[in-house]
């Protein structure tokens, strides 16, 4: 039997007060912040936390703090002086081992659980698990500590093209392709420089042959009788550009026998994360063949689409799902977005042409509030809704490019 009664928290109290749901979000992006927003109209106070002042989270929560989110003496003080009952990382640079550390003592629960967030925090504990302990299909690999190691890898197996990338990174920083020998020193110096944390390791990987890669975002909650339990959303097309994704749509189209596999894969990885919220399982699709390539324990980028698509949004439903609570899945509209970069580096940025991309059909547009802009920073998304994702994408991609950012 779980652990845990139905639901997680019986009684939900009031904000600001003795008796109110604490939840510290550890990393308030545009993703923590729209979680945060749930949170909040499900009466829930929220703590946000990042490691620069300002963040998107910081501008809508209850109370916000900077730290050095690596350093675990800092987010053990932090916990022990905010007392929250839950802890939700929206990041993987996040000192873990005090994570396991904190909930092992009974001191506070940690979202989904600590060993998901240890695991995923870098690609070597999630592939290994994946491939070698769960026995899932993935793309070759191995890793590397050293150029050295790198190109003795692609020489013995991995082969040219292969994919270089960071063990601990998020968003396509660090990533690269490589075509050939000439490619090998630039992709290790770009991985140590551009991942969340140099770990001084990378993770080589092989190319598949797929048609395409999607996002079978999958929440695990509470039944009726506190036993966890899974539901699946539409999957979710996307497109990336060196790895870090531009605009994404749902429900994508693929074989009944692809998504039988897609939700199969998921399930194995999540039931084994155990936990409670909303994974971003990340897989690649070549008509009936499935492979596992990675997973998030946490609203996905991707999944910004579900804004608009989705009866409750990811982030609706991780909220939900956190509290323990039932949640709705189903789709709304076929839907797409698209990502709004910043287009320089300069804090402080401007926006125009809003007008013209909310004059077209069923767009909605979200900025997200960072107050440091960057030439490849996302921020912001256009959302639209039609009657196929084909149409939907077009008007999306027409929106974000009637948006431009400004020096202020």
């Amino acid at each position: 039997m779980s652990p845990y009664s139905y639901p997680r928290f019986p009684i939900i109290g009031t904000p600001l007060t003795s008796n109110a749901i604490r939840v510290m979000m550890l990393g308030c992006g545009e993703l923590g912040k729209e979680v945060i927003i749930e949170l909040q109209r499900l009466g829930i106070e929220v703590i946000a936390v990042d490691r620069y002042p300002n963040a998107p989270g910081h501008q809508v929560a209850h109370r916000s703090h900077v730290i050095d989110m690596t350093d675990g003496k800092a987010i053990r003080a932090l916990v022990l002086q905010e007392k929250p009952h839950l802890i939700v990382p929206e990041i993987e640079a996040i000192a873990t081992q005090t994570l396991m550390e904190l909930e092992a003592e009974g001191i506070v629960e940690v979202i989904p659980k600590a060993r998901a967030t240890f695991l995923t925090m870098n690609r070597e504990g999630i592939r290994r698990l994946a491939a070698e302990e769960l026995g899932l299909p993935t793309s070759p690999f191995k890793f590397a500590s050293s150029l050295e190691e790198l190109q003795q890898a692609i020489d013995q197996g991995i082969g040219y093209p292969c994919f270089v990338k960071p063990v601990m990174s998020s968003s396509g920083k660090g990533q690269s392709k490589l075509e050939g020998p000439q490619d090998v020193v630039k992709a290790w110096e770009y991985a140590a420089s551009a991942g969340r944390v140099d770990a001084g390791k990378v993770i080589v990987e092989g190319l598949i042959d797929f048609d395409y890669e999607i996002t079978q975002l999958t929440v695990r909650t509470l039944d009726a009788k506190g036993e966890p339990f899974t539901a699946f959303c539409e999957p979710i097309g996307h497109v990336q550009k060196n790895g870090d994704y531009v605009e994404s749509w749902q429900p994508m189209q693929m074989t009944e026998l692809a998504r039988k596999k897609s939700q199969e894969i998921a399930k194995k990885v999540t039931d084994n994360l155990g936990g409670r919220g909303i994974f971003g399982v990340e897989l690649f699709v070549k008509g009936d063949e499935v492979w596992f390539s990675e997973v998030s324990p946490r609203p996905h980028d991707t999944g910004l689409v579900t804004l608009a698509s989705q009866t409750q949004s990811e982030f609706e439903l991780h909220a939900k799902a956190i509290l323990g609570f039932p949640v709705d899945v189903s789709l709304k509209t076929p839907a797409a977005s698209s990502v709004i970069y910043g287009g320089m580096d300069v804090k402080g940025i401007g926006f125009t042409g809003l007008e013209k991309a909310l004059a077209l059909p069923g767009v909605a547009v979200r900025l997200f509030g960072k107050p440091e802009a960057f030439l490849k920073r996302r921020m912001g998304v256009t959302l639209a809704s039609a009657n196929d994702t084909d149409r939907a994408r077009e008007i999306a991609k027409l929106a974000s490019e009637a948006i431009k950012t400004v020096s202020p």
